[in-house]
């Protein structure tokens, strides 16, 4: 269901057995978020909200979700840590900076275990076209110049999805 509906949502939560949430729905990529913030704002900060919130209601004390290195804006000190100051450059960050703050809040107040992994570019099969990966491998295989952002001075980290996957199963032992 779309979490951003709430009713349609609850329906999931209710007379279920459910121990743990994952959630790993969201907007995501940067440009997209320059041009459409409200997609952001309503997926990414009512959607969360909306999964809290039942969470909450239904008494499941454990929940997993994704943030992004994007709520890092443009540091320029590496590897980043933790718990450096974040300080978002697009809506995309501001929105999975602002699930980090609810999660805080929410974990504080509810007494909820929420845990938030913060990934870096996951690619895989499923990818979505937009990214620089799929548009590189477009563009080489087509035979074609690629476009380098910031003159080529640019570094990325890119995570493989299996490299995700895996760890996230094993935390599934380690939620309750």
């Amino acid at each position: 269901v779309d979490i951003k509906n709430f009713n349609l949502l609850k329906k999931v939560f209710i007379n279920k057995r459910i121990h743990i949430v994952f959630n790993f729905a969201a907007q995501a990529g940067v440009q997209y978020s320059i041009k459409n913030p409200k997609k952001y704002m309503d997926s990414n900060c009512m959607g969360f909200f909306n999964i809290l919130e039942l969470s909450r209601l239904n008494g499941i004390k454990t929940v997993f979700y994704a943030s992004s290195s994007s709520v890092y804006g443009d540091s320029k000190k590496f590897p980043v840590e933790e718990n450096c100051e974040l300080k978002p450059k697009n809506f995309y960050g501001f929105s999975k900076k602002a699930n980090e703050e609810m999660a805080d809040i929410y974990s504080r107040y509810y007494n909820i275990k929420i845990i938030g992994l913060r990934f870096f570019t996951v690619y895989g099969p499923w990818g979505r076209p937009d990214m620089a990966y799929y548009i590189f491998t477009k563009s080489i295989m087509e035979n074609k110049m690629i476009d380098l952002f910031n003159s080529g001075h640019y570094r990325r980290s890119f995570t493989y999805i299996d490299d995700v996957v895996r760890p996230i199963y094993r935390l599934i032992n380690m939620a309750d």
